[in-house]
């Protein structure tokens, strides 16, 4: 049996500007509207799907694994947007990468407080074998 991830859902107050600032960040592009929702897709076929809720927005976590050369890339461009960036998903860490695994990565918010993270290795991939 094959399984693969499709699409997901991301609940938002305004799905441009949500999809735009994700695009932005990862240097991607935003797809054509689908019906209700804005699709921001990733290289691997998986999309986003921006859907706009007039109600409270639950935080949830996105996690794109990156080549070192688009860490860097997507890092600058973190810092150039003025974000704050936090080596852990606790945000206690702020302003810092961390190196899990041997690899890099940062978390830092959406504007709906959405938690993103970029991250060169898959956890578990390297000596240090914990997920946060």
């Amino acid at each position: 049996m094959t399984v693969q991830l499709n699409h997901t859902i991301v609940a938002v107050h305004d799905k441009n500007t949500s999809a735009r600032f994700l695009a932005d960040i990862l240097g991607l592009k935003v797809a054509p509207p689908y019906g209700p929702f804005v699709p921001v897709e990733i290289p691997n076929g998986v999309t986003l799907d921006y859907i706009d809720t007039p109600g409270p927005i639950t935080p949830q976590h996105y996690a794109f694994l990156v080549s070192e050369d688009d860490f860097d890339t997507i890092f600058t461009r973190v810092r150039d947007a003025g974000l704050t960036y936090w080596a852990d998903p606790f945000h206690s860490q702020a302003g810092e990468i961390n190196h899990n695994d041997g690899g890099r990565g940062v978390y830092f918010d959406d504007p709906n407080g959405h938690n993103l993270e970029i991250l060169t290795r898959p956890y578990g991939s390297g000596s240090r074998g914990t997920r946060p």
